[in-house]
């Protein structure tokens, strides 16, 4: 369960555990963890419960919250086209110049052209987005303001936000980060491609408005004695996205209107994922930008703490402001010697670390105790990303298939895996090989 699953790394005496992005909206969202209404507060505040006595008091407790627009799985291009797709003058207009008695035909008669017609008549029929939605799935932009839910955001997002951080603290967690990183909405506010022309886009001042504004919300809300942090984009990897320069500004406006700390990544971006198959959704980790997000051995270049310049850049421009606002370096950081040098060279003031926790999660306990040697070390091969993307329990391919029958050991659904992480002393080297 949940419950287990962070009791586990609490486990490992870190000093502050991050809850994984949880919804703000009450509305279904399949597995993602949801702070939208308060129902869920005793969830919430049973996992607050089981981290505490887990590190026995030790272990600090912030929660990730998100909000994601709408998007939909790629559709069976018979279906997009003979019933999804809305027909337009345009649409009859194109395909009669190919097809003159279309000019006046039913729309049954155009969709069945469209049907049995070439790809080239298809890419000169529908537009760039309906393109999209055909070959990617459908998804919302915010500067889709021809959506009035979408328009409406900049009035909708700081009081659900405000909402959700208030029940965080009702919850009992120390503190909140709010997700403007990857793929969800706060990230495409700040994002150079935002061209919203009502005052939330088109320059430095406009794509910040709405983040500030809703680190404002929530910081009246709950209080100045409870930590806000924000997570945010060093560097979209994209084309025509955010760089370094970009979120250098939107840093020293952020420590200006006093945000606690500021966590750095980079990437993880729909706009260049890969193209995903017919019934699936496209996902943000899977081109350029969620490659950069999450590196892995089989790139260009080791995938070991290769945010850290972007960090240390953030970071001396905020001292140079005199700023103090604490700054969190992550990605591939897994081992004592990167995780120091990083914090002594003035590159970061903390270090984060998601995979390496999920290899080993009681590698903080073994730095603390001089055991570095223990340490069982993530492969960075994203065997627990790919698990995700398949929405399946996430697991660590060095421990999930160590002591299947230990008693009391949870499974996964099909039985072939561990959920939790061997306590004790073990050692990947023990797993078995691969069947066949």
């Amino acid at each position: 369960s949940i419950l287990d699953w962070y009791g586990r790394f609490a486990e490992g005496l870190p000093g502050t555990l991050v809850v994984e992005a949880t919804g703000i909206r009450d509305i279904p969202s399949g597995p993602l963890l949801r702070i939208g209404h308060d129902r869920f507060l005793p969830g919430l505040t049973r996992l607050v419960e089981r981290v505490r006595e887990a590190s026995a008091g030790r272990t600090r407790l912030l929660i990730q919250v998100i909000d994601f627009l709408t998007i939909r799985r790629r559709p069976d291009p018979a279906r997009f086209l003979g019933e999804y797709l809305r027909l337009t003058a345009r649409h009859r207009q194109v395909l009669a110049g190919r097809h003159p008695e279309l000019a006046v035909a039913p729309d049954e008669a155009l969709r069945q052209a469209l049907l049995n017609g070439s790809a080239e008549l298809i890419r000169e029929t529908l537009d760039e987005r309906e393109l999209e939605d055909l070959e990617r799935g459908y998804r919302e932009r915010v500067t889709d303001l021809h959506l009035p839910h979408v328009a409406e955001l900049p009035a909708t997002l700081p009081v659900l936000f405000a909402d959700a951080a208030e029940r965080a603290r009702r919850a009992g967690f120390d503190g909140v980060e709010l997700h403007y990183a990857h793929a969800y909405t706060m990230a495409s506010f700040p994002s150079r491609r935002n061209d919203r022309r009502d005052g939330y886009g088109g320059s430095i001042g406009g794509r910040l408005r709405l983040p500030l504004e809703v680190l404002d919300r929530v910081r009246r809300r709950v209080g100045r004695d409870y930590t806000v942090g924000i997570r945010m984009l060093g560097d979209e990897v994209i084309e025509g996205g955010s760089r370094l320069e970009d979120a250098i500004a939107y840093a020293l406006g952020f420590a200006e209107a006093g945000v606690d700390c500021l966590s750095i990544s980079r990437g993880g971006k729909f706009e260049d994922a890969r193209t995903p198959r017919v019934g699936e959704a496209i996902y943000p980790y899977t081109g350029p930008s969620g490659h950069a997000c999450m590196p892995t051995v089989f790139g260009d270049a080791a995938p070991f703490g290769l945010n850290l310049p972007l960090a240390s850049a953030i970071r001396k421009a905020l001292r140079d402001a005199g700023h103090s606002t604490p700054v969190v370096a992550s990605g591939g950081i897994n081992g004592f010697e990167l995780a120091e040098g990083a914090l002594a060279d003035g590159a970061a003031d903390l270090i984060g670390a998601a995979r390496q926790t999920l290899a080993d999660p009681d590698w903080f306990a073994k730095l603390l105790r001089g055991e570095g040697a223990l340490i069982q070390r993530c492969l960075y091969t994203n065997y627990c990303e790919a698990l995700d993307q398949q929405h399946r329990e996430v697991t660590c391919q060095l421990w999930d298939r160590l002591d299947l029958d230990e008693p009391g050991t949870p499974l996964s659904a099909d039985g072939r895996r561990r959920l939790l992480a061997p306590r004790g002393t073990w050692s990947a080297r023990r797993r078995p090989p691969p069947a066949g």
